[in-house]
């Protein structure tokens, strides 16, 4: 194993987790957004009432998305588990 395979793997790693946490954040960002829109029209200064908007966000998006990001992590396993001979060289 060179140090190239293990920057791949390492690049992949990185490359898998986040095209799947980027929808998530996505829309925490935008949901935060609106959220902080809201209270400056208003003038209501509470820190913690962006807390529950982002969350059950953030949980509608892991609910709906759950099935591709189990797809695509089960399928960077098994590729992971198929280079594990080519890498024992």
């Amino acid at each position: 194993m060179s140090i190239g395979d293990i920057v791949n793997l390492m690049r992949g790693g990185i490359i898998q987790v986040l095209m799947l946490i980027l929808p998530a954040l996505v829309v925490a960002l935008v949901v935060g957004l609106i959220v902080a829109l809201f209270q400056a029209v208003t003038s209501i200064q509470e820190q913690t009432l962006t807390f529950l908007p982002k969350l059950i966000s953030i949980l509608m998006v892991v609910f709906f998305l759950s099935g591709w990001m189990f797809t695509e992590l089960s399928g960077y396993t098994v590729d992971l588990f198929n280079m594990i001979p080519r890498l024992a060289r």
